[in-house]
């Protein structure tokens, strides 16, 4: 029996290429160290490894302690495995070394440096590390525990022992226990690069096997499932496990293979696992169903088919795996670099501020002026928003305003009143053309004020899009630059807000007739008279105190009257008439002629009046005049006058607002826009580049300090793990040109057969 055993010892010999599973042996040592910390980072990237699952009581254990021949695990009748556990057998050839080297060791990844050559206290190590993370009672937790076996008598094999499916919580277990483990076995199952080991025991329906039932969720054609059905020695009489052995039950691509467990009484009087593979050997030699299945059962078997899918599997995906790693290692890299170096000595200091502020002040400046690296191609950005500011809101909103909407004919008429005090207007009065149009231009300095207002708002946003990487590590430096920068553009606005107000001032100051553009008082008064004299009835709906522009527009666009001055003779022939009833511009207004006689026969009467007053009539009471006076509603005076008083507003509020609109923008640019695009790197180093502020704008936080750190470690993970792929990947290229390589088992998931054909 000794010498059947001692056959394991031979086992791997005729495999060759057996290196490749302590490749992935040495990248999870690299990785390790990393923690769980290191999952989000490293998302999608997953080791080739044998996932092994099953309920709790399905002999997981026990077949596990049989390939490595040794008792080590934790047992109990409640939940054992309560973390994962990761184990690495790795095969150790004997006679080499010193005598350590011919023993069996363990060590766990948390012990690096220690060897346990007692397999009772890796047992006892391995609840210690459980209870250290879950405490005594029977919850779980998804930190895994790592322990590599080195011996002779192992094959190469990684995997990982997960938590037993379990159905009721048992003690003071959460009430989700099921789903917490569930969740668990997924997390590593679902993963492509993973063999799921599906143990089943055969004393129970296996076709309702919850371990197969899982593997069946994330591997519907069986292409990545090894099914183990376990205790074949106590299925009842009558029954066997061959048609489930054979794949005509669950199909599986990978095949199934029957074990023999040690019975909890060979656990409890310590039989040795030795003698528990010789009693399999024999119950399989004499069992009678299960001859000429001699490469779908033993321990023996499991180990070899074990060994040889996850050698070929880690074949598959070592060219997407390094692909991942080199990946993986450029994406951490940038990231690396984004926190950029710890800062020791002031002068390392004063150069990594120095180059902040000017990075910054260089990308807000190319933004500005749309040279931005990082410019978007979906939206308007940067000085291209300024551009449309100034052409489609602030011009085209000016080009909107009608200069007459909120002046009434009876606005311009009261004026025109007001203008004449207690005479009647000879002349249309200059003092109400200049009142209405200042009070017109009055009305473009809000546009003005909020379009500077605009462009300010802008260049904030400007301002923090321009943040650069390094600031994200100096949340103190950030709200300093944020608050000198708004400060800065809070101060450059103050002038260019001056010199608008002033623009506005000038032109309310002096209103320039003489400007060549403006329309004038003599061709106002023709197009006015052709307007009056073509339309009557236009001038008598003016009663209700509002007259269209429109027709005024047309004479300011060019369309001059046919009747431009009238001749001379006509007007003396009114004038010597006497004619005073009707107030056209053309007569009355313009030449003043109310008529002599009138004045005479007026003087006449009051003399006669007071020499018979004592004859007069009683006295005639006036009415006190109201508080609030304005003409008379049916009055239809200044017809004319208010065309004209509206065609002069127009044509120099037209003058005046082509002036705005070229010199507000030019002034936001000169004294907010390129005034900060030349002077905010001096102001930042006026007030932020001094040595007392060194340390403090440059303080880290803590959380930046540990991602830096954090990522280093992955960094330095991913290169030594690209570094060590390399080296094997060459080792392997050199040993292809030989004829051992031509050995290597071709091994195809088509049928289970395939691999016991190739290790024949």
């Amino acid at each position: 029996m000794g010498k059947k055993s001692n056959s394991n010892d031979d086992v791997p010999s005729f495999f060759i290429g057996s290196s490749v599973i302590p490749i992935i042996n040495k990248l999870q040592d690299i990785f390790a160290p990393l923690g769980n910390d290191s999952d989000d980072r490293l998302t999608g990237l997953r080791l080739p490894q044998v996932a092994v699952i099953g309920s709790q009581s399905s002999g997981k254990s026990s077949v596990l302690e049989a390939l490595v021949g040794r008792d080590f695990l934790p047992r109990g009748s409640d939940i054992c495995t309560r973390r994962p556990l990761l184990l690495q057998l790795e095969k150790r050839p004997k006679g080499t070394g010193d005598d350590n080297d011919c023993l069996e060791w363990g060590e766990f990844g948390h012990f690096p440096e220690k060897r346990f050559y007692d397999f009772s206290a890796i047992r006892r190590e391995i609840l210690a590390e459980t209870e250290k993370e879950v405490g005594v009672n029977k919850r779980v937790s998804d930190k895994q525990i790592r322990l590599k076996i080195c011996s002779p008598n192992v094959l190469n094999i990684t995997l990982v022992d997960l938590p037993g499916i379990t159905k009721v919580p048992v003690g003071d277990q959460p009430s989700d226990i099921e789903a917490r483990i569930r969740n668990m076995i997924m997390s590593y199952i679902k993963q492509e690069t993973s063999i799921i080991l599906a143990v089943s025991p055969a004393n129970a329906d296996l076709a309702n096997s919850d371990a197969l039932q899982m593997a069946k969720e994330v591997d519907p054609t069986g292409t990545r499932t090894i099914g183990v059905i376990t205790k074949l020695d106590i299925m009842d009489k009558g029954t066997d496990a061959r048609n489930f052995l054979l794949g005509k039950v669950i199909p599986l691509r990978l095949g199934y293979i029957g074990v023999v467990n040690r019975s909890q009484e060979d656990i409890n009087n310590n039989r040795p696992i030795r003698e528990a593979l010789a009693y399999e050997e024999q119950f399989f030699r004499d069992y009678h169903v299960y001859r000429g299945l001699s490469d779908r059962c033993g321990i023996l078997q499991l180990a070899k088919k074990l060994n040889q899918i996850l050698e070929q599997h880690i074949r598959n995906v070592l060219p997407t795996l390094k692909t991942d790693l080199t990946s993986h290692l450029v994406s951490v890299e940038k990231e690396l670099r984004a926190y950029g170096e710890a800062l020791e000595s002031k002068g390392e200091r004063g150069a990594m501020l120095l180059n902040i502020l000017t990075k910054y002040s260089e990308a807000f400046s190319a933004e500005v002026d749309g040279k931005s690296q990082a410019m978007t191609t979906k939206e308007l950005s940067g000085g291209a928003r300024i551009h449309h500011i100034f052409q489609s809101i602030f011009v085209k909103s000016l080009e909107d305003v009608d200069p007459c909407e909120d002046l009434s004919d009876e606005d311009i008429r009261i004026a025109i009143h007001n203008a004449t005090g207690p005479r009647n207007a000879i002349f249309v009065p200059e003092v109400p053309f200049e009142v209405l149009v200042r009070r017109q231009i009055a009305r473009m300095l809000d546009p003005s004020v909020q379009c500077l207002q605009f462009v300010y708002d802008e260049l904030i946003k400007i301002s923090r899009a321009c943040e650069t990487v390094e600031m994200r590590r100096f949340s103190e430096l950030r709200r300093r630059l944020e608050d000198v920068t708004a400060r800065f553009l809070r101060d450059g606005v103050k002038p260019a807000e001056r010199m608008i107000t002033n623009f506005i001032d000038l032109e309310m100051d002096y209103i320039n007739s003489s400007h060549p553009d403006f329309i004038g008082g003599t061709k106002a008064v023709d197009m006015a008279q052709m307007q009056e004299g073509n339309d009557v009835d236009k001038v008598s709906a003016s009663k209700t105190g509002h007259r269209s522009i429109a027709t005024a527009a047309k004479f300011l666009n060019g369309a001059l009257p046919s009747q431009v001055g009238r001749p001379q003779a006509d007007s003396d022939r009114v004038a010597s008439a006497g004619v005073s009833t009707t107030r056209s511009w053309g007569v009355t207004s313009l030449f003043g002629n109310r008529g002599s006689s009138v004045g005479n026969s007026s003087k006449r009467h009051a003399a006669e009046v007071v020499h018979d007053i004592d004859q007069a009539p009683p006295v005639i009471q006036l009415k006190n005049p109201p508080s609030v006076l304005r003409p008379g509603e049916t009055e239809t005076e200044y017809q004319v006058e208010i065309i004209v008083m509206k065609l002069l507003i127009t044509s120099y509020y037209n003058i005046v607002r082509r002036n705005i609109q070229d010199l507000v923008p030019k002034a936001i640019m000169h004294y907010l826009v390129n005034h900060a695009k030349r002077n905010l790197l001096g102001t930042f180093i006026e007030k932020l580049y001094r040595e007392n502020l060194f340390e403090d704008l440059l303080q880290e936080q803590d959380d930046v300090v540990t991602q830096r750190r954090m990522t280093s470690e992955i960094c330095h993970a991913l290169r030594q793990a690209v570094e060590t792929l390399d080296e094997f990947i060459a080792d392997v290229s050199t040993l292809s040109s030989s004829d051992s390589m031509d050995a290597l088992p071709k091994l195809s998931y088509r049928s289970s057969n395939s691999y016991s054909k190739s290790s024949a």
